[in-house]
């Protein structure tokens, strides 16, 4: 792992794996929870409002919601967890369309550029966490660029953030090495730590620099040698 500002390491942390189940499980319904409290509120207007102009607003605000709310548990459930689990491979088709479902907004977009093909499960999964850690490192939004090279067990990943005031987030590159701060882990840095245990399970590296100061993030994902 590497980056222009990279923080002294500390202590490869190891999880327990009922630790490591309920610190995604609080990941996934962090993702989720915003858009279905939005649908319960709209709900609650269609209950008790008369006006139409108001019971318009709240069908809008549950279809966006709930549409929303699906978007983000398809994502969860190739990037976290067993998705085709009687598989060992997924494809970069569906990648990019949970990531497309789940990323694109009105401040940020999503330009994808690795050809479809059949990858090793955990490749895939790390694509999709990369591609989420990327988001964090623009977050005014901007444009999120992903390509890769090369196919099979050869095939490396590239992902380009670009956006205003681009940074890489404190601690990211350890939490990706397996460290943290004071060596602890929770539910808020959980998904860069569990992105590097899937880089390690797919034999990947992972890379994050600012090429661009304030301006361009790239991560990099390539196979490790034999």
């Amino acid at each position: 792992m590497s980056t222009s500002d990279a923080s002294p390491p500390s202590q490869i942390i190891t999880l327990d794996g009922l630790d490591l189940a309920a610190l995604i499980a609080s990941r996934v319904c962090h993702d989720v929870i915003s858009p279905v409290g939005a649908i319960v509120n709209g709900l609650e207007i269609l209950e008790d409002e008369k006006d139409e102009g108001m019971r318009g607003f709240a069908f809008d605000l549950i279809k966006k919601s709930a549409a929303q709310a699906s978007a983000r548990l398809q994502f969860c459930r190739i990037a976290f967890g067993a998705a085709g689990s009687a598989a060992s491979v997924l494809d970069l088709g569906d990648a990019e369309q949970v990531a497309r479902g789940f990323i694109e907004d009105q401040k940020t977009k999503l330009t994808w550029e690795a050809n479809r093909q059949l990858l090793l499960k955990n490749k895939v999964k790390l694509l999709l966490n990369l591609v989420l850690v990327a988001t964090t490192t623009i977050p005014r939004g901007g444009v999120i660029a992903v390509s890769a090279e090369g196919e099979g067990d050869a095939t490396a990943f590239r992902i380009v953030a670009t956006g205003p005031t681009a940074r890489v987030p404190a601690n990211v590159v350890d939490l990706i090495a397996g460290r943290a701060p004071e060596d602890r882990v929770d539910a808020h840095v959980i998904q860069p730590f569990y992105a590097g245990l899937v880089a390690k399970a797919a034999n990947m590296e992972v890379t994050i620099e600012a090429e661009v100061e304030g301006e361009r993030i790239v991560t990099r994902a390539t196979p490790v040698a034999a």
